[in-house]
């Protein structure tokens, strides 16, 4: 009883793997919907005819239930019956058990969990270059900047804020994902893609309170021990470019 429980879930291999399993999800989701996002807010920020119907395409996951999505997907990479492995066929190869392979199951609803959060992060990307004064381009294209440099010396230095904001929202989101996890795998195979949301869960739906309760502490000062320092480093990078 008491800080037991906090001992329990730090020491007991089937719960502390999910804080394990937690930070490598949050930071393969939030380190790829940093980088993509901003790629694709550039593409979709210049001067192409489509931009409009692109831009929607890619704001579409974000208006469909996380869940609804979770079990969308769980069907599409059924390992023979689904629509992935059934193209790989197609073209005489053999598909992996997506979320039935204990070393591939995390990283495949991460994969999930990217297309769908990459559409908000690529609309604060865009909001974020929409806002940087052109005359710096005019004045970088006298210079005779090619559009790696302008992106290198203008776009990311000036898109700052809004890539600080992509960072933090991203990572706390991934810190604290259940729904999409629990959607597609509940947490399986095994302890595979157990992350402490779920694993919280799972001690509350099993009658022990204690243990779920110091879960959910431990969470709470887990994501405020990674995401305070980081919002102060970022914030302080934002400062010096002022």
């Amino acid at each position: 009883m008491g800080l037991d429980n906090f001992k329990m879930f730090l020491t007991e291999r089937s719960l502390n793997i999910g804080i394990r399993n937690t930070l490598m999800y949050a930071v393969v989701t939030s380190g790829a919907k940093v980088v993509l996002a901003f790629f694709i807010a550039v593409f979709l920020t210049g001067k192409i005819h489509t931009k409009n119907l692109i831009r929607s395409i890619v704001f579409f996951p974000n208006l469909v239930s996380t869940v609804a999505i979770g079990l969308t997907f769980t069907a599409l990479m059924h390992p023979t019956k689904g629509v992935f492995n059934q193209v790989i066929a197609f073209f005489g190869g053999k598909g992996p058990n997506w979320l039935g392979n204990v070393d591939l199951a995390l990283f495949s609803v991460a994969a999930v969990d990217i297309w769908k959060g990459i559409s908000i992060a690529t609309v604060i990307y865009i909001a974020g270059i929409a806002s940087i004064d052109k005359t710096y381009y005019e004045a970088a294209a006298i210079d005779g900047a090619g559009r790696w440099q302008e992106l290198r010396s203008i776009t990311m230095p000036l898109c700052l804020p809004a890539m600080n904001s992509v960072i933090i929202l991203s990572f706390i989101g991934g810190l604290r994902s259940f729904d999409l996890i629990w959607s597609m795998t509940g947490g399986g195979p095994g302890f595979a893609t157990d992350v402490m949301a779920s694993i919280i869960y799972k001690e509350y739906a099993a009658g022990y309170y204690g243990l779920s309760t110091a879960g959910n502490v431990i969470m709470f000062f887990l994501i405020g021990f990674f995401a305070f320092p980081l919002q102060r480093f970022l914030l302080s990078k934002e400062e010096k470019l002022e």
